[in-house]
């Protein structure tokens, strides 16, 4: 998620060893407040509503969902537009999605970035295009010739019933990369944003701790602790990635969205069944003392009681310890627990939204809701709910 122009290549690397860009000190002018959402591409969860519909009837999708977001109050949309080292824009690095048309490579006949973009222009949400960095398949299926997977085979692992790209790979962080860097070139989304899959979770084929890597290590790991060197790698990538993101469009946002307990016991009583410091290799907390993030969007999908309090997460998240240059917190919100599984009510999310606006010293640094889908049902209601959290 290689076969790569040496120039291009170079350009990218030149610039990942350029260092770190440093991000905003507590003081500075506060952003205006977010409220977005997550458009999910994969498996056709938001959007398209199925694969291989016309040009015209995914158009009218993009309205709709644009149109109910900016009638519900929102201002951002987080797109999924990499979703398996694929793509909802037309390419040079990676083929079309083939939850567009059915078929990995197929053109489906329009730009879907662009037409969110103009639709969002047009009722005043900004787009930010979310990807996958290191998934190259969910699942089953023929890969297009041009697939990562194809041009990289041997950085390819299979896990489970999904292909992974090695993050161990220089190769394939580039990758990741040179595809943020040429959609920022290309179009005037308002930022770039990761989701959490950087290392396989516990139980998606693997037993803990483990990833099929050894090679890699053997080549790439300069005498480090294997759970340090994984950590290294993620952290490389995210520190390319602000570098050139900031080089190439200054002013451009890059943010991600990790998984919302640091450690098991962190903060204390919190329980939790994955350690994303040392299972998912993933170290947010010194992405925001680096300054390497404009934005953090963890994942509090829990409601507030309980061994995942979501008002003791955020208050974790926002305080001096963990977030000492006071970069914006975007607490992601699951409001798909409105429905089956959880079947949370609507005051819930109510009053997870009024919580993430009086625990803010800025009585509102913003939220992303997971995902659309309710909200374009309007599921319980919550689309008035959401538009009357102001």
């Amino acid at each position: 998620m290689l076969v790569l122009m040496f120039s291009k290549s170079l350009r990218v690397i030149s610039l990942i060893v350029a260092g770190a860009c440093i991000g905003p000190h507590p003081g500075e002018a506060a952003a205006p407040e977010l409220r977005g959402a997550w458009v999910a591409t994969v498996s056709n969860l938001n959007f398209p509503s199925q694969a291989g519909e016309s040009a015209a009837a995914q158009r009218e999708e993009i309205h709709r969902l644009v149109a109910r977001a900016a009638d519900s109050g929102l201002n951002a949309l987080m797109v999924q537009v990499r979703p398996e080292a694929d793509a909802l824009y037309p390419s040079d690095l990676e083929p079309w999605s083939r939850f567009l048309t059915g078929t990995q490579g197929g053109d489906p006949g329009y730009d879907p970035l662009a037409t969110f973009i103009a639709e969002g222009r047009r009722r005043g949400v900004a787009i930010h295009a979310w990807i996958n960095p290191f998934r190259a398949a969910s699942g089953s299926g023929a890969r297009a010739a041009n697939h990562l997977s194809r041009q990289l085979p041997g950085a390819t692992r299979r896990v489970g019933r999904w292909l992974w790209m090695d993050p161990g790979d220089p190769a394939v962080r580039a990758r990741v990369v040179q595809v943020a860097v040429d959609i920022v070139r290309r179009y005037a989304v308002a930022g770039v944003v990761l989701d959490d899959y950087f290392y396989p979770y516990p139980g998606s084929g693997l037993p803990r701790g483990t990833f099929p890597d050894e090679g890699t290590y053997a080549r790439y790991g300069d005498g480090m602790p294997l759970a340090e060197w994984r950590r290294h790698n993620v952290d490389e990538l995210i520190r390319a990635l602000r570098t050139n993101l900031s080089s190439t469009r200054p002013g451009v946002k890059f943010g991600v969205s990790p998984f919302g307990i640091y450690r098991p016991g962190v903060p204390a009583g919190v329980e939790a069944r994955v350690d994303q410091y040392a299972e998912l290799y993933a170290d947010p907390v010194r992405w925001l003392r680096e300054g390497w993030v404009d934005y953090l969007s963890p994942q509090l999908y829990w409601s507030d009681a309980g061994p995942q309090s979501y008002s003791a997460l955020l208050k974790w998240w926002r305080s001096p310890e963990t977030n000492p240059r006071g970069i914006p917190i975007y607490p992601s919100i699951a409001l798909d627990r409105l429905g089956e599984g959880f079947h949370w009510p609507a005051s819930e999310i109510a009053h997870q939204l009024a919580l993430e606006r009086s625990l803010s010293p800025r009585g509102g640094d913003g939220f992303i809701l997971w995902s659309i889908g309710p909200l374009l049902r309007n599921q319980k209601g919550i689309a008035a709910v959401v538009a009357a959290a102001k």
